[in-house]
């Protein structure tokens, strides 16, 4: 498993993590331990989830030890103007002492809060308990807002990314920054990503299935990836990419892909509370 340095401290972030975005609630214990025996080291959930006490269960009954265990969670969006409380109660449900990384999980620019959150989450960094501090989905001129009128460059932005959706503006962004790209829907919510004729010939190319090419080319590309499934197998195929690498012509074939195409909510205009 490879990791990658955040800019916070010298905290290691494992590039490859598994999330628990729609795994229901009385499901999440077993498929985050199923992760867990599977090779995942990074457990990706949030407040807006609800499935935080599964994965907390998880992680502890696991028999690893906590620092082995990279545990991300996230700022609800109608707790921006009390980010310590929810804070307080995310750690409550995942029945941690600390987590890794915490996240603003939606900038919701209508309300404009996030800077305000930001402060506080600053706070929390500070005190420790949590060993790493970034955000989601958030905009370049949005991290920008941030820089300006805080103290503490995040370590992260987690944003929609996969083929057919390649943020390359933002990912330079970052880049430039020292901030790290994580994606989140990296394989395109199956929505016909997944079956485009140029990954089946990769696939056949390589003896990989074309999540796993997919998988891969995150990995190359440097970004932090959380692939999700409660199924086993896939979730051990998602992990199989360690004994390939793609070469220049498919890294092309794989950036050629690019639609634009975005299918989760735009940061602008998102403002679901």
């Amino acid at each position: 498993m490879n990791s990658l340095m955040l800019n916070t401290d010298g905290v290691q972030i494992p590039q490859l993590g598994f999330g628990v975005w729609q795994v229901p609630a009385d499901e999440a214990e077993q498929v985050v331990a199923t992760a867990l025996r599977a090779g995942y080291r990074h457990i990706d959930t949030a407040a807006a989830y609800g499935n935080e006490e599964g994965v907390g269960r998880a992680v502890r009954a696991s028999g690893l030890p906590r620092e082995k265990v990279f545990v991300t969670t996230k700022l609800a969006n109608a707790d921006h103007a009390r980010a310590e409380e929810a804070f307080d109660e995310s750690l409550a449900r995942l029945g941690l002492d600390y987590v890794d990384l915490y996240l603003i999980h939606w900038p919701v620019p209508k309300q404009d809060k996030y800077v305000r959150a930001w402060k506080a989450i600053e706070k929390i960094y500070r005190d420790g308990r949590a060993k790493a501090i970034g955000v989601s989905n958030f905009t370049a001129g949005m991290l920008t807002r941030l820089m300006n009128e805080t103290d503490t460059v995040p370590s992260i932005n987690q944003i929609e990314l996969h083929p057919y959706f390649q943020q390359r503006e933002t990912r330079a962004f970052h880049e430039a920054n020292g901030v790290l790209t994580e994606a989140w829907s990296p394989l395109g919510q199956g929505r016909g990503l997944l079956e485009d004729p140029a990954l089946a010939l990769l696939a056949d190319k390589h003896g990989k299935t074309p999540a796993q090419i997919v998988l891969r080319w995150h990995l190359q590309l440097g970004n932090v990836v959380i692939p999700k499934s409660v199924t086993p197998s896939r979730i051990a195929e998602n992990i199989d990419v360690f004994d390939f690498i793609l070469d220049p012509e498919s890294m092309a074939a794989l950036g050629a892909l690019n639609r634009g195409l975005r299918y989760g909510g735009d940061p602008d205009t998102f403002n679901v509370i």
